[in-house]
């Protein structure tokens, strides 16, 4: 017997067709004889209709009245399920997070988890129920709902999985696995059998969008192995965890990519010591995410350095980019928002030389330019212009052979 945790999405719940389908998997899986736990997000579509309504009556309307709300979402679907199930036969009893005694921060619609009293879920799991528990919510210190950010219901999930020491957290969504890059681009796109905790972690960060960054970080730290699976279709899906593929690890796992880059350079500063941090303060006050940074010395005590933003942030960026410019004196400031970033990933190019080369030979066989340059361990970024995007992913696709 194993214990089960599985997490199913939006669009695997969205209709009640869909929830009697979720029904029927998790009825097969505990006639199996595993003990199964179901996390559940709100129907597709309905936070963002809540939070519509909300805009309606105030654009500005508290967070803390704003998670009473959307968390009603979550609370639906959790009773629709356990209604369906115990129709057909099989006892089930549904939790919200302050029931299951999911404490985390004050930090309304963003809170972050604190503890997980696994009491209540044990003592049913021992009366032979599936207990089906709301995700994305969880009590505040202030005994007020809280909700976990877009996406929560995947760190919700793995965090249970990890207070009840469960053997997998299964993430059933409307893809069946993790690919090799997004079918959508490149439909030689192969789905991966398994793939690292580092491997996944950078993937999502880079652009990704199968798993939340939250919910990877989090099995890493507590060893959840994971797996994402398909509503809809039958299959393996594909395993995440420390061991991945070790035996015959592939250089390259897969390649994700961000339609969304802008990039920021300001002229001219002064190359000294503590100009870096004059020009990002700014920016991280304003709650500005800066991803990659060069900074180029020039010769003559100045220098160049170029960052990259989100695009939805490039407008307030390059405003208070040139607030510093003006304060340091520098030359010019430039920017450009129609950016793409890319990125090879693999934990195999750690023992392979030339990994790069490849990457950067093939991009100029294409002819696409490469405006900036990041590197780890695991991964080499490039930033192109976005309209070089598809191409790009595609030769690079077939130059690390990831079809096969």
């Amino acid at each position: 017997m194993a214990l089960i945790v599985q997490k199913y999405g939006g669009t695997s719940v969205g209709t009640l067709e869909r929830i009697q389908a979720v029904a029927d998997r998790v009825i097969r899986c505990k006639e199996a004889g595993d003990d199964i736990v179901v996390v559940l997000s709100a129907m597709s579509g309905e936070t963002n209709r809540l939070l519509g309504l909300a805009q309606e009556i105030d654009e500005n309307a508290s967070e803390r009245e704003k998670d009473v709300l959307v968390s009603t979402g979550e609370q639906v679907t959790i009773a629709l399920l356990s209604i369906a199930l115990q129709k057909k036969g099989c006892d089930a009893i549904s939790m919200t997070g302050d029931q299951i005694r999911m404490h985390t921060d004050n930090a309304h619609g963003k809170a972050r988890i604190t503890d997980i009293d696994d009491h209540n879920i044990h003592a049913h799991l021992k009366d032979n129920k599936v207990v089906v528990i709301a995700g994305f919510q969880g009590r505040g210190p202030d005994n007020y709902i809280t909700t976990l950010g877009r996406g929560g219901s995947d760190t919700t999930a793995v965090a249970i999985a990890a207070a009840l020491k469960a053997d997998e957290c299964q993430i059933y969504t409307d893809v069946d696995g993790v690919y090799t890059t997004d079918p959508r681009v490149e439909p030689k796109a192969r789905r991966l059998e398994s793939i690292t905790f580092e491997e996944m972690l950078e993937m999502a960060s880079l652009g990704a969008k199968v798993l939340q960054i939250r919910a990877v970080e989090f099995a890493g730290k507590y060893n959840v192995p994971l797996r994402v699976l398909s509503s809809f279709t039958e299959g393996n899906g594909t395993l995440i965890s420390y061991e991945g593929n070790k035996m015959e690890s592939p250089v390259i796992s897969g390649i994700a990519f961000n339609r969304d880059e802008a990039s920021l350079t300001i002229l001219g500063v002064p190359d000294k010591p503590s100009v870096a941090a004059s020009i990002l303060a700014p920016i991280g006050d304003a709650n500005i995410d800066v991803d990659m940074i060069i900074q180029n010395s020039m010769g003559d005590n100045t220098a160049d350095f170029t960052f990259t933003v989100h695009r939805n942030d490039y407008k307030r960026a390059k405003e208070l980019l040139e607030e510093t410019s003006s304060k340091l004196g520098a030359r010019e400031v430039q920017g450009k928002d129609s950016l793409a970033k890319i990125s090879i990933v693999g934990v195999g190019m750690m023992n392979h030389p030339g990994v790069a080369k490849t990457m950067f030979e093939t991009l100029g066989d294409e002819g696409i330019n490469m405006q900036l340059i990041s590197t780890s361990e695991i991964k080499v970024s490039v930033v192109v212009d976005e309209k070089y995007l598809e191409l790009a992913v595609r030769a690079l696709h077939s130059a690390y052979n990831l079809e096969q």
